[in-house]
């Protein structure tokens, strides 16, 4: 099974990596007004650090206040 996750995790990066060789030219981006050139995979890794980061964020604040309801009150 282990050997199978592997499989699944080299593929997974290569399919990243081809994807990174095929679109490595830069594109615009407006933010605050600012302007920036950076390159499609770099801003593609920024966008999935920053939904990994806010998704992490939110379930753990579901999970505590799923906790703080459920708990039973000892008074």
């Amino acid at each position: 099974m282990r050997a199978l996750s592997f499989l699944f995790l080299v593929g997974f990066v290569a399919v990243v990596g081809y994807f990174a060789y095929l679109n490595n030219h830069t594109v615009t981006v407006d933010l605050f007004g600012q302007s920036r050139n950076v390159s499609v995979p770099v801003l593609a890794g920024a966008v999935y650090l920053l939904g990994m980061l806010t998704g992490w964020a939110v379930v753990g604040m579901l999970k505590r206040s799923w906790t703080r309801v459920t708990e039973y009150d000892r008074r």
